[in-house]
Parts: structure tokens; sequence; C-alpha cells
């Protein structure tokens, strides 16, 4: 192109310039091709010209390049050659990369047994040879020194343990990695470099470790002050950081702690192992502490097991509870380890086999166990003895639990359970089911005679299930009310059977039934109750709730019993009526009967008197016999009063001081002139009485009057009547005793009824009230009477009151 240009630059003012010829000369004739040819020509030969130039000139300044080229090349050949030289030095290796270039240049070459693979691929697989370690750092390294720029130096060591120095450096255009075989005191250097880098390293890894973990660590110095703690140390203490700690060396352990910790260390100088509370964050806690003391300090760890702790005394609780459990069962249990030695029984078991304690105690070996019971004759001698055995034993190596049934020749059934133990060991269970097998028996056989009873009872009965569905019915309840077949069999539903029954009553209770059956009442309750029939019958029906949810209904047939009811209660009614009727005759009678006595005594002792008039003798006597028969007359009167208010309940007591040797004489001189009359002396003792006692004093004079009244009608003529008077702590008693006659028996059973009165030798006969009232007044006192008699040793009829009776009760019927 530059040839052209300058072609055309010279061509060109040729042609104008001819042109310019053929205007100026215009009398020339010149053809146009000519002066065309000319031009051209005149053009060609200036451009010759002017490239003949041009290549001399160049020609000269490429001999002058070369000249400089070829000093050049003659340096970097010496340079090359003086590189070369350098790199391939005994023990060393380089890998250089270009400028752009990613396959790298490998030259020289390492000793032989540095593990240094010679093929290319393999030595640029540093992983394989080197160590991991060294590896990563190199590559590390590396990838700086090629993306950063920036140099290094390390020591690597290979897979063989060879020490080797790596370089790494970068130029504008390469950069180099040389490997240098090390040797002598640099190679002791280098390793011990490595070495202190592994410890370095291993150290930090450790350290980062143990400050990970949720122990609290600690590193002490030779005077024992803390060198080193973790951050779970540092939370123990409650400290911002492990600067602080150290600073102001905070401790978690107590002072105590940490001198046994120390004592132990300078004594034995042994590692510390033991467990130690301390409180950390509010709350105490136990640590396992283990401690190590070496020559130039000591490190410790504490593991919180607490919770470890809480679960050891839970689960040692959890086994004596178990044994203890396993050692009130009835059924005999017996553990065996895997070495098939004895390690637990129950009390059960002992007595099932009839075994002494220390034997079991040696834990004797499982074939031992069954040996002895073989030759002592509790189990059942076998056609193959160490067959059965060995089949026995063969659970120790099952996997499933194997069931026995052992025939004893006492005539007990043994169910014999081996529970294989995931540790190797077997639990033998050992069940007596002589007494299930017997009590099935006799529940069958119960089962059988409770049928048999069930449809002989003349009482109807009838169990429903929760669901309303009939369980058990016996022929006496179809009979009742009449029900078909098919609504007695079992599954009919109740309601069925309330449709039908209903019409039968004159009011059903069947529809409570129901709501009893199928209800869902928190409080199950019986119920009892009557029903009516139409045709007359009376049922009394109960129902009974029952255990799972069922209930029994029973129907009696009661009619003969109401009816017979109804007639008793219409004779007692008539009874009653009568009684009241009595009481009422008695009452008013007794009151019109009092006013005229009492005016005939009134005017019998007028008649009595002188001034009123004389009188003969038989006149005096019709008199006197008029005065005392009315007297006895009014007594008897006053008495049928007392127990006819006694009766109707409306006596109350005037309960106040009673003087008891006053009362007695008062007693005594009322009855004093009937014991002169028969010539019956009166003997009272009163050395072991009490002054006063609280009581009605008319109503126990009433009663002493008549005790002795009664003595006196039956004592003999010049005999002795006793009357003895004693305290207790809480009573005082009373006993008139007479030489009379005694009592039957019979005479004995009814003496305390009314209007029973019994000769019985005596020497009059009275209404027979006497005893009754007695009884009365001392139990409305809240007393008691008792009689001793018998032939030839008279009767004494003793009476005890309370001393102070808290309230007046009603007398006894």
């Amino acid at each position: 192109m530059r040839f052209l240009t300058l072609t055309t630059s010279v061509v060109m003012p040729f042609t104008a310039a001819a042109q310019t010829s053929a205007q100026v000369a215009p009398g020339v004739s010149f053809a146009a091709s000519d002066v065309i040819e000319v031009a051209v020509f005149a053009g060609i030969m200036g451009a010759a010209f002017l490239s003949a130039i041009w290549l001399i000139r160049q020609r000269a300044r490429i001999a002058a390049e070369n000249l400089e080229l070829r000093a050049r090349v003659a340096e970097l050949s010496g340079a090359l050659g003086r590189s070369e030289a350098l790199l391939n030095l005994k023990d060393q290796r380089a890998v250089v990369w270009g400028g752009g270039a990613d396959k790298p240049a490998i030259v020289g070459d390492l000793p032989p047994g540095c593990g240094a693979p010679d093929e290319r691929s393999a030595f640029l697989a540093f992983g394989r040879w080197m160590m991991p370690r060294a590896a990563s750092a190199l590559d590390r390294a590396l990838a700086n020194l090629r993306d950063e720029g920036e140099n290094f130096d390390l020591t690597i060591e290979t897979r063989s343990g060879t020490l080797l120095e790596a370089q790494g450096r970068k130029s504008a255009q390469h950069t180099v990695l040389r490997f240098i075989s090390l040797a002598g005191v640099r190679e002791e250097h280098a390793r011990m470099q490595v070495e202190q880098e592994n410890l370095l390293s291993e150290r930090r890894t450790v350290l980062g470790l143990l400050d990970s973990l949720d122990m609290p660590f600690w590193l002490r110095d030779k005077a024992g002050q803390l060198a080193w703690v973790n951050r779970a140390f540092t939370g123990a203490v409650d400290a911002p950081s492990g600067d602080a700690v150290l600073r102001e060396q905070l401790e978690f352990l107590p002072m105590s702690a940490r001198e046994e910790i120390t004592s132990r260390h300078r004594e034995a100088n042994e590692v510390f192992r033991q467990s130690l509370s301390a409180v950390v964050r509010g709350e105490r806690r136990v640590f396992a502490i283990t401690d190590y003391a070496g020559a130039h300090g000591s490190a410790g760890i504490a593991s919180d097991v607490s919770e470890v702790e809480t679960i050891r005394r839970e689960f040692e609780s959890t086994v004596q509870s178990h044994s203890d459990t396993l050692d009130q069962l009835t059924t005999a249990v017996a553990i065996f380890d895997e070495n098939q030695k004895l390690r637990f029984f129950n009390q059960s078991f002992q007595k099932l086999w009839d075994l002494d304690t220390p034997f079991l105690e040696s834990a004797p070996d499982n074939a031992l166990l069954l040996d002895r019971l073989r030759s002592e004759g509790t189990l059942a001698e076998q056609p193959e003895w160490r067959r059965w055995k060995q089949e026995l034993l063969s659970a120790y190596r099952s996997m499933k639990p194997e069931e026995h049934w052992w025939h004893l020749p006492d005539g007990r059934t043994i169910r014999v359970i081996a529970n294989p133990q995931p540790k190797g060991g077997v639990t033998w269970v050992f069940e007596n089911l002589t007494e299930k097998f017997d009590l099935e028996s006799r529940y069958n056989a119960a089962m059988r005679v409770q049928g048999e009873t069930l449809d002989n009872l003349t009482e109807g009965v009838a169990v429903f299930g929760p669901d309303g569905r009939l369980r058990l019915s016996n022929p006496a309840f179809q009979r009742l009310w009449s029900l078909p077949d098919t609504l007695i069999a079992s599954g009919a539903h109740i309601a069925d059977i309330r449709t039908v029954c209903d019409p039968l009553a004159k009011e059903s209770p069947w529809r409570s039934f129901v709501a009893s059956v199928t209800g869902f009442d928190d409080e199950r309750r019986s119920q009892h109750g009557q029903v009516e029939l139409s045709n007359g019958s009376v049922l009394s029906h109960a129902t009974i709730p029952l255990p799972n949810g069922q209930v029994m209904i029973t129907f009696v047939d009661m009619t003969d019993s109401v009816n017979v009811e109804r007639a008793l209660k219409e004779k007692n009614d008539a009874l009653q009526k009568a009684d009241k009727l009595k009481n009422d005759f008695v009452q008013h009678v007794s009151y019109e009967l009092r006013s005229p006595l009492t005016n005939i005594i009134g005017f019998t002792e007028l008649l009595n008197i002188q001034d009123t008039g004389s009188l003969n003798q038989r006149q005096r006597e019709y008199v006197d016999h008029i005065g005392s028969s009315s007297s006895v007359l009014l007594t008897v009167v006053n008495d049928i009063l007392d127990l006819a208010t006694v009766d109707a309940g409306i006596m109350e007591l005037e309960i106040g001081e009673v003087r008891v040797g006053d009362m007695v004489e008062a007693a005594a001189g009322l009855i004093s002139e009937r014991l002169r009359e028969h010539q019956i002396r009166l003997d009272v003792q009163m050395d072991d009485a009490a002054l006063v006692f609280h009581a009605d004093e008319n109503r126990v004079r009433q009663v002493l009057f008549n005790l002795l009244s009664n003595a006196a009608n039956y004592a003999p003529e010049h005999s002795i009547i006793r009357l003895v008077a004693r305290q207790y702590d809480d009573a005082v008693e009373f006993s008139v005793h007479d030489d009379g006659p005694g009592m039957a028996p019979d005479v004995l059973e009814t003496i305390f009824r009314r209007f029973e009165p019994h000769v019985n030798g005596g020497r009059r006969r009275g209404a027979g009230l006497g005893l009754s009232i007695v009884k009365s007044f001392v139990e409305l006192h809240g007393g008691s009477v008792h009689i001793d008699t018998g032939e030839g040793r008279g009767t004494t009829v003793t009476c005890r009151f309370p001393s102070a009776p808290t309230q007046a009760r009603v007398a006894a019927e």
C-alpha cells in the first residue's frame, strides 16, 4: 500500500503537466493517447526511483536491528544457561508458571527418599505426597502468591517424614515455586519449626474444643493461679470475659474443695476424681471434678452431674421399689444373670420351693438349683433329666419368652415363664395355679348351683346389661309378669319387656326400671318399692346396681304378706284404740275415784274424833276397817295415775339434792306400823352411803317404800329386813333383802308386769303395781333394777341411781 501510494503521488504530477502542455501549445498536434503514455512512463520511472531509495534505507535499518537482536539473543542465551544451571542444582525442584500459561514447567530433581514423585501430574498433586496440613498450607500460600503476589517461605513435611523448604516468588512474567531439600542443622531447625506449628495448631484446636464445651475447664500455673478458662467457666462465675476471670482470679468451686484438691495432689500426686457441690447461678449443683497436676501446673474439668445424680438416685429408688414390689407379690420371681447366677429372689420364691436363705443368697447356678430341687423331691422326676434340663436352660439363648407347666409331686400345678433379658439373663416367674384351677372348678360348680337356685326361686330375678339387654332371668320372673318365651331369652331388650308389662300393673314401675338400666346417672343407687297388678297380686320390687354397669331387678310376690299386714294393721289400729280407751278410762276412773276416797277417809277420821260422838267397839272397828281399806284403795289409785303419767311420757322429775339419811328414815317411818304388827325388825346400813345425791326425792322415797312394803309382805315374822345404801363412783345403790320364800323362775319373768299379783306365800294380795312403779321410776332416773332370789336364800332387790342424772328420761315401757 505504501508503494502504491508513493507511485500515485509520483504519476499524478506528470499527468497534470501533460494536460497543461496540451493546453498551452495548441498549435502543436499531439494525440491524447501519446500524452497519456508519456505521463504513465514518467510516473513509473519516478516510482521506481523512489522505491529504490526506500529499499536501500530499509535494508540498512534492518541490518542494524539484526545486529542488536543477535547481541540480545546471545545475552539471553547466557542468562538462560545460567538459570538452567541454577535450576538444575542438586536437591532442588522448581515449578514455573508463565505470564498467561496455566500449565507450569517443572525443572530440577529432589532426593529419591524425600517422597516427592518424579512424574509431573503426580508431583503437582501436592495432597498425595505431602502431609494434609502442609498441603493445605501450601495451596493457600500458592493461591495468594498467584493472585496477590505475596511471596512465602514454608517448611513442608512429606508423607515419608522428609522436610522440604518451599519458596514462592513472583516476577512480572513468571510465578516460581521452588522446593529445596533440607539437611543438617537446617533440617533439624525446620523439623522443630514444624513440630512447633503442629503443637500450636493442636493447642489451638484443643483450646477451641475446650472453649466450646459446656463444662467448666481451667488451667493453672505452678503457683496454682488460673492461667486459662473456657466460656463455661466464665459463665459459671458470672464474669464478663475470660480475661476478667484471670485478672480477678474468680473461682466457682468453694475454698474447701480447692484445698482438698491441692492437698490430694501434694500428698499423692495423683489425678483427683470426686463429686463436689458448688453454687452456680444461685443454684446448688453437683459436679464431677477431674483435676490433673503436672510439673508446670494443673488442669481441671467439671462436669455437671446433678441430673445424673438425680437420675441415679431415682434409678436406685426405682430398683429398690421394684425389688420391694416383687417381694410383696404372691407370685414367685427369680432373676438370673447372663452367667446363670441367681441375683434376685422374692419371698414367694423362697416359700414356694422351701429353700433356706443362705443357699439362695450364695447366688447358686440355675442348673444347681434345679438339681437341688430334684434331689429334695420337689420337682417331678423326668424320664430324661439331662435333656429336660438342657431344654429348660435353653431360655438363656432364646429371644422370646417361653412357657412351661410343672406338675409337682405334692399335687401343685406351676406355670413357669422364662423371660429373657436384653443383657443375657432370664427372669423366671413361677405362678402357682393350683388354687386358680380349684377356684375355677368351684366357680363352675357354684354357677351350676346358682343356676339351679335361681330357677327354683319363688322370687323373680332379671339381670340387664348397660345396653338394656337381658342377661339372666329365672322362671319366676316370667311367671309373675306372664311373659312370652321370646322376651325371656338372653338379648331381649328392656323396652320390649316394658311394653308387655305396663298394661299388667295399675301404676307401672317399668319406666323407672328402664331409666335405671339405660341411664347415665353418676351415682347408681338401689331402689325399692311395691306394685299392684291388675289381677290383685302385689309385687315387691328392688333395683340393685351390679358391677360392669349391670342392673338386677327382683320381684317378690307379697300378696299374702300384704293381706296379712293389712289384717294386722287393722287389728293394731283396733288395739291402739282399745288401749287409748283403756288409758282414758283408767285416768277418768282414777280421778273420779280419788275425790270420793278422799271424802271417805276424811269422814272416817272425823268419826274417830270424840267431838263427833261416841262409837261402840264394833262401830269403831268398822270405821278403822273403812279407813284402812280406803287408804289402800287411794294408794292403788295413785299408783295407777303415776303409771298412766309415765306411759303418756309426760312425767317430769324434780331433780334436787336428796339427803340419803333423811329419805331412808322417812321411808322406814311409813312402813314401821306394819313391821311392828308382825314383829319384823328393819336393819338399816348406811356406813358406805353418800350423804347426798341428786334425784327426785319423792319418787326415790316412793321406790324405797314399795320395796320395804313388798319385803314386809313376804318376810316371816320375827325376821329381819335389811336396807343397805352404798356409794359408788358414779352411782348410789339401795338394796332391800328379806328372808321370804323367794321367787320361782316363772314368777321372776313376770314380776314387773302390771296387774299380775303373786301371793307366793305373802300375807296380802296387792294390785301388782309395786315393782312396776319401782322399775319405771328407777329407769326414769337413768338407773337399773336387779333382783336376786331363790329358794332358801330370800329375795334381794337392788336399785341403782346415777349420782347426778343429767336429764329426766322417759320411763321404760
